[in-house]
């Protein structure tokens, strides 16, 4: 009796520890994205690297992170690639045509890191790559959801999802520069 109830904790056990490990369905490399000038970014070509994703909006209480963000971008460039992907779902804050983010975004921050079209980061039309970002069921570990501009995913050099960071946390903050 003491094995066969030994034996049923056992497989219990072990059926709660398979469903507790979320594996990863799709590759981050897999997603298409299209840079700001109209051309695919590749993201396979990052591999190695770890890769922060943030929404960004030029018309933000928080824009004034590009600069951050252009700093993280410069002093771990050999480790990190900082792209920024223009939303404008938030209080309309991102209302320029790609060319004008761009030229807005190189004038005014001397940003050189990867931009992209605009996306939707939330709701209906939101982009594969959001969908992949905050879905734990894809990315592997968390469900999340964009709560504002300036909001950053940090993925690692195999492509699998390590944290996400809200508006307030700060590109040099600690506790991203930590996980670089």
């Amino acid at each position: 009796m003491k094995k066969i109830i030994y034996l049923f904790f056992l497989i219990n056990y072990i059926n709660t520890a398979a469903q507790s490990k979320t594996v990863v369905k799709e590759s981050i490399y897999d997603i298409k994205i299209e840079g700001i000038d109209g051309k695919n970014i590749d993201l396979k070509k990052y591999k190695g690297k770890k890769i922060l994703f943030v929404n960004v909006a030029s018309e933000c209480g928080f824009t004034k992170q590009y600069d951050g963000l252009q700093e993280l971008y410069t002093n771990y460039k050999d480790k990190l690639v900082v792209i920024g992907l223009p939303c404008n779902q938030f209080g309309g804050q991102e209302p320029r045509a790609a060319a004008e983010i761009e030229s807005f975004c190189r004038f005014n921050f001397g940003v050189d890191f990867p931009l992209t079209t605009k996306v939707k980061v939330k709701g209906k039309g939101q982009h594969e790559l959001y969908e992949w970002l905050t879905t734990k069921a894809k990315n592997g570990k968390k469900n999340s959801s964009v709560k504002w501009n300036f909001q950053k995913y940090l993925i690692d050099e195999n492509g699998l999802f390590m944290d996400v960071f809200y508006s307030m946390t700060k590109p040099m903050s600690k506790k991203i520069i930590q996980l670089i």
